[in-house]
């Protein structure tokens, strides 16, 4: 490679690198809200009765929080674990009981919190806002599994099949009608150990060995290529988010700038590999599976979970976060491999030793 082509090639990767750091400094995660993206848990609402046009609950998390929100006129209760006063969700906003030991239990998933002095069901409720808008999202522990080292007895003594761990039941209040909010716990068997980490490796290796062996950049540009598919895929699965967070159509495009980014490296290392510059495939490779583990990590227990927080079908999701960690990995390995190899010999030949003359 000459002086001036070498110069083009590390210019190349600081401008990738900027433009990557850039994608990557807002939100890069695609299930917003930093929660998990996988568990063998989940939850769902299944009635809400009587049905109130306007007030609509979710449960997000697998079962972790409770959404409500209240388009209404009406204000909306919740009640405490003993039944005391603890939300007023209506139109100027969230109210919150600062009395309620709801309160202070619902700080942590699992409640494990110390209550204040004042913290007493049957004290004279002392609203704080919490909001201003008609809607929250909390841990209601009524909704998931409290112990975290202990599954549910049926889930320990029979963990192949799938489970209905508990019914569970909200109760609410709009205006001067009741209302109940009933819904379900399940679990369900991850996926065999043994066949994740074998075939995420595999896919790894394959990839690492398009830049370690292979004869020309094309196979590592047609990996680079794969993976730039992954990223923007994985980007358009974003799933809903809690509507206190921010609207679906914001979380997807938040998700897209770092995918776009990951895509537009991509597209110049399979021009660079189709073209034979394999120490531009390679070097962009390096850029890309950075690019992409940063993507994946954050949702890396997608892999080893039965269920899966997305926008899309579940399988998918998992094979772009398989993508974006096992072959962004393969790509830094390969990448690496590839700008060695692929760089001119004739620049590491030795020189040759002058002859005598005569």
């Amino acid at each position: 490679m000459s002086g001036a082509a070498a110069a083009g090639a590390r210019l190349l990767v600081v401008l990738l690198g900027v433009l990557a750091t850039l994608a990557l400094a807002g939100p890069a995660r695609a299930h917003v809200g930093g929660e998990v993206a996988g568990s063998d848990f989940d939850g769902r609402v299944t009635s809400v009765q009587p049905a109130v046009p306007g007030v609509s609950v979710r449960v997000l998390q697998f079962g972790d929080a409770l959404e409500v929100v209240n388009t209404t006129g009406t204000e909306l209760t919740v009640p405490g674990y003993s039944d005391e006063p603890y939300l007023r969700i209506g139109p100027d906003g969230v109210w919150r009981n600062a009395h309620s030991p709801a309160t202070t239990i619902n700080l942590d998933r699992y409640g494990r919190v110390s209550l204040p002095e004042d913290a007493d069901p049957r004290a004279e409720p002392e609203w704080v806002q919490v909001s201003t808008e008609p809607q929250y999202t909390w841990h209601d522990h009524r909704t998931h599994w409290m112990s975290e080292q202990q599954l549910p007895p049926a889930v320990a003594a029979d963990p192949t099949r799938a489970h209905t761990v508990f019914d569970w039941t909200v109760p609410m209040r709009h205006g001067d009608t009741a209302v109940t909010v009933r819904g379900e716990l399940t679990w369900s068997p991850p996926p065999s150990t043994t066949l994740t980490w074998g075939l995420h490796l595999a896919l790894a290796a394959v990839v690492a060995a398009a830049g370690l062996l292979a004869r020309s950049p094309r196979l590592l540009g047609g990996a680079m290529a794969l993976g730039g598919a992954a990223a923007l895929w994985h980007a358009v699965g974003t799933p809903e988010p809690p509507v206190t967070v921010s609207s679906h159509a914001a979380a997807v495009v938040s998700a897209l700038l770092p995918a776009v980014t990951a895509a537009l490296v991509a597209a110049l290392g399979l021009a660079a590999a189709h073209r034979g510059r394999g120490v531009v495939a390679g070097l962009c490779a390096v850029v890309l599976g950075w690019l992409l583990l940063v993507q994946g990590l954050p949702d890396v227990d997608v892999l080893w979970s039965a269920n899966v927080a997305t926008g899309g079908p579940g399988l998918l999701a998992r094979v772009a976060v398989a993508v974006l960690v096992a072959g962004g990995a393969g790509l830094v390995v390969g990448g690496l491999a590839a700008a060695r190899r692929f760089r001119d010999p004739d620049r590491s030949r030795p020189e040759p030793e002058p002859q005598p003359v005569g």
